[in-house]
């Protein structure tokens, strides 16, 4: 939270709203359909064991809720470095109707996202990095 206070404070906005709270409960009662230009998922816990993939937070009923909250032309980012969880989050996202791949499969590294420090950290590893960018029909 502090980084992208310090972020948004540099780059002299004043129309950004930050929420430290559970997101899929944000989305339900918080954020009205039709009402997001744009979404940014950026590295998102993998929960790269099996029995814990209950817990991602990309899973098919979100990816709907956020569809929904994105007016028309609105785009949802979302990038991880767990080359699993990116087939999955495509997988989904793929699978929503109301969303369209604007490459197809995996896009490149927009110029405007930031570096993260668990990019750089997942960059150490070895771990390449996966987009995916998608547009509101």
């Amino acid at each position: 939270m502090g980084a992208i206070l310090n972020r948004i404070v540099q780059a002299g906005l004043d129309n950004v709203r930050m929420i430290q709270h559970d997101a899929v409960e944000v989305v339900d009662a918080m954020i009205p359909e039709g009402s997001l230009g744009g979404i940014h998922v950026y590295f998102p816990d993998p929960w790269h064991k099996k029995r814990h993939h209950k817990r991602r937070l990309l899973k098919p009923a979100f990816v709907h809720a956020l569809a929904r909250r994105l007016r028309k032309g609105g785009y949802l980012h979302v990038a991880t470095d767990w080359a699993e969880y990116a087939d999955a989050v495509l997988a989904a996202l793929l699978a929503e109707p109301l969303l369209a791949n604007t490459v197809d499969g995996f896009a490149t590294r927009p110029t405007w996202r930031p570096r993260t420090k668990f990019e750089a950290r997942g960059e150490r590893l070895g771990h390449a990095v996966f987009d995916v960018v998608f547009v509101r029909r």
